[in-house]
């Protein structure tokens, strides 16, 4: 299983589910639950800007402060989803 979802980057290890799932019903081992279902993403039309604030509200919930929870949601532009968008 990849470290993190490369999608949202949540630590794989952190899913519950153990990664999302595959439209053949095998886990996936690069997006995670939340953001994976059924071989499609769960959120098809959510833009890059929009998963970055998600991921640092989820990040702040959990407990960290806002600019921490903001530089951590940035490298969400490096993850495979969003990497085509970000150029």
């Amino acid at each position: 299983m990849g470290a993190n979802c490369q999608s949202c980057g949540m630590p794989m290890k952190k899913d519950a589910q153990g990664g999302g799932i595959e439209s053949d019903g095998t886990r996936s081992s690069t997006y995670c639950s939340h953001c994976y279902a059924d071989g499609k993403f769960v959120r098809p039309d959510i833009t890059m800007e929009e998963m970055n604030r998600l991921v640092a509200e989820k990040i702040q919930a959990a407990g960290f402060p806002s600019l921490l929870a903001k530089m951590l949601a940035s490298r969400t532009k490096h993850l495979k989803r969003w990497a085509r968008a970000a150029k």
